[in-house]
């Protein structure tokens, strides 16, 4: 008798091959508005870094080329709970921040926002005043006035910690005790303490 493998169990195989294929993790893309010199693609390494505290798997990038003082730039982040196989820019973005609202009349920023995405603005006025002058219906808008945030806290425009705030506050994406904790391992002493208190200000105010 010539002696080979026991016929394998179909049953388990089947179960086996079930249990291999899996969801894809799903993965959180945002895109930040600002420009040269406000602090844009910090913010975004803040969020990721937050992420990366989490034990996430994270990417934070600028816009590809060099970033000159007052021009409008960009930068992402990706958030995920699993391996990210992307390496590009951000095109249909779930979440868009807008540092300086000047950029509001000048350029596209809903551009590829995905259906029912949230889009953050720095500014004073109601989230559905915004919506209105974007004509973003499909989109969540919400605001926060991160410019006066800013003067009251530095005496300068530095708003771009205090967008950390509103974007903790909307979309939840990352705890507010890890934004803290990263942004105050980078910023030390009384400078520290002033970007805590934006940040916690901006999440409390924000709409």
């Amino acid at each position: 008798m010539v002696k080979g493998k026991k016929p394998a169990n179909k049953k388990k195989q089947s179960v086996r091959k079930a249990a291999a294929v899996r969801e894809p993790a799903e993965m959180i893309e945002i895109r930040w508005h600002g420009r040269g010199g406000q602090g844009v693609v910090s913010v975004a390494q803040f969020v990721g870094l937050a992420a990366l505290h989490e034990g996430k798997f994270i990417q934070a990038f600028p816009e590809f080329g060099p970033e000159r003082t007052g021009a409008p730039i960009k930068a992402f982040d990706r958030i995920s709970e699993g391996q990210i196989e992307l390496h590009s820019q951000v095109y249909a973005p779930d979440i868009v921040l807008v540092i300086d609202p000047t950029l509001l009349s000048s350029i596209n920023v809903t551009e590829g926002l995905k259906k029912g995405g949230l889009l953050i603005v720095n500014s004073p006025k109601d989230p559905h005043a915004v919506s209105a002058d974007l004509k973003a219906a499909e989109f969540k808008v919400h605001t926060v006035d991160a410019t006066r945030i800013a003067m009251d806290t530095f005496g300068k425009p530095l708003f771009n910690t205090a967008m950390l705030g509103a974007l903790v506050k909307v979309s939840g994406i990352v705890s507010l005790d890890s934004v803290l904790q990263v942004v105050s391992e980078r910023f030390t002493g009384k400078i520290g303490e002033l970007n805590l208190n934006a940040i916690k200000r901006a999440y409390e105010e924000a709409r």
